[in-house]
């Protein structure tokens, strides 16, 4: 039985990096472009599966199965915004500053009939407490554009996280544990 392909609906070069790990090569990428605002009250583990689910949804294909994610940073109920300028990042940090908070890392895997899979990951992270002239350097060092919460944990952020517990590639973007169970439920040959 031929593998089937895979259609990554993600622009991210953290996912297909991810991905890669698996020994997956995505047969094409179409990012999905949805409104990715929050529901009044929507709780952060309802949002995100349900923006993997309409990220799927958004980019399906007769001619593969299509792989969405999407990453949630939470504190608490409240949903953390994904950083676009120095004053969210700088926010989000000073929020997160010195406690716990969750990340949630939902991905829905919808094949060429409609069949939808879907899993969450579920990660505690704890920064340490973080000084102005951190939170400063974290902040020139730009990393957080774009990311949920203001941070990369990939990157410079790493060295100001005192620990977590669950899954890294899914604080990362791409929760690999999930992702592979899914790949594999479907007929993917992992690597």
């Amino acid at each position: 039985m031929p593998t089937p392909s895979l259609i990554l609906a993600s622009a991210s070069p953290r996912r297909r990096e991810l991905l890669a790990r698996l020994g997956i090569e995505p047969a094409r990428v179409a990012p999905a472009d949805i409104d990715e605002t929050p529901l009044k009250g929507e709780l952060p583990r309802i949002y995100a599966v349900r923006m993997a689910r309409e990220k799927a949804a958004a980019a399906a294909s007769d001619d593969g199965h299509v792989l969405a994610g999407d990453t949630v940073v939470a504190a608490g109920r409240r949903i953390l915004p994904k950083a676009e300028d120095e004053a969210t990042a700088r926010a989000c940090l000073d929020l997160l500053s010195g406690r716990r908070h969750r990340v949630l890392s939902a991905i829905a895997l919808r094949a060429p009939d409609g069949t939808l899979r879907e899993k969450i990951s579920e990660t505690t992270v704890r920064f340490k407490r973080l000084s102005h002239e951190e939170i400063d350097a974290y902040i020139a060092s730009g990393e957080w554009h774009g990311k949920a919460g203001g941070y990369a944990i990939q990157g410079a952020a790493e060295g100001l996280i005192a620990w977590i517990e669950g899954s890294h590639s899914g604080v990362v973007g791409l929760p690999l544990f999930e992702t592979r169970a899914l790949l594999k439920a479907a007929g993917f040959r992992i690597g």
